[in-house]
């Protein structure tokens, strides 16, 4: 199984379904599934974007896709509401057998997580009807800025995205999904951008999401410790500074995501 940089523990999958809550009115203003029927979830992980997805588009049915059985396994537990709208299949996204053709496909946060990830594109391509949506969220870590300058956030990100990328990931994803797209023979590409830029003008939700960013940065901090990329006081560290900057009077915090839209 191919390492993944969050792990797989019960804290981490709960910590992805909060993750969903509380980024979900930036992700899902755009997406739009309606007209359609089946759809395709690549790293559907334990299911908190597919919740959200169920909520939005109820005639939808979809197939979660995803290599991990335990994440899947969790997932049937935060799904059982959902009955047969609702398929499972372990397997490795870039090596596909399914039964069935879909007329849209979702991917939020995965491809940035899988190795060689254009295999992935070119893989669902002859499980998808002609004139299929897609619509994928994906990460642009170059995008990260703080204010004021601190240390041990600066120090423990480096690391942070040094590890993704040893793992095989790409923290850059997003930036290169247009040409991932067009490469992989789909048409109608459309690029968004999506994210926070944040200061004391909305000081609690300064305040949320940089209590949530750090716990997707403790997420990796088991993993960067064994790999010998931090120590625990990088780590506390880490904590420290995100709080400073919560409190601090000139305080920004930014980052954004990449969003794309496309057809078969």
């Amino acid at each position: 199984m191919t390492a993944y940089l969050h792990g797989f523990i019960p804290e981490e999958q709960q910590r992805l379904m909060d993750q969903a809550g509380v980024l979900g009115s930036l992700i899902y203003p755009r997406i739009d599934f309606g007209g359609c029927k089946k759809l395709l979830e690549i790293g559907s992980g334990v299911g908190a974007q597919t919740e959200t997805l169920l909520r939005l588009f109820p005639d939808l049915q979809i197939t979660c896709v995803d290599y991990s059985q335990s994440q899947l396994d969790r997932a049937k537990q935060n799904l059982a509401f959902a009955g047969d709208r609702v398929r499972f299949v372990c397997q490795d996204a870039k090596e596909l057998i399914l039964e069935e053709k879909y007329d849209s496909v979702f991917i939020c946060w995965a491809l940035e997580h899988i190795p060689n990830s254009h295999l992935v594109l070119e893989a669902m391509k002859p499980y998808l009807l002609s004139d299929a949506k897609l619509w994928f969220t994906e990460v642009f870590n170059s995008s990260f800025y703080f204010n004021p300058p601190l240390e041990g956030l600066s120090k423990y990100y480096v690391a942070y995205n040094e590890f993704q990328q040893s793992l095989g990931g790409d923290p850059d994803i997003g930036a290169n999904l247009g040409n991932l797209l067009l490469q992989a023979g789909y048409s109608q590409i459309e690029l968004f951008h999506g994210g926070f830029h944040l200061d004391q003008r909305n000081s609690e939700e300064l305040r949320k999401i940089t209590q949530y960013w750090k716990g997707l940065m403790k997420s990796a901090g088991s993993g960067m410790i064994t790999a010998g990329l931090i120590s625990d006081g990088d780590l506390l560290a880490m904590e420290k500074d995100l709080d400073i900057i919560a409190e601090d009077d000139n305080a920004v915090f930014f980052y954004h995501f990449v969003q794309i839209s496309a057809t078969v």
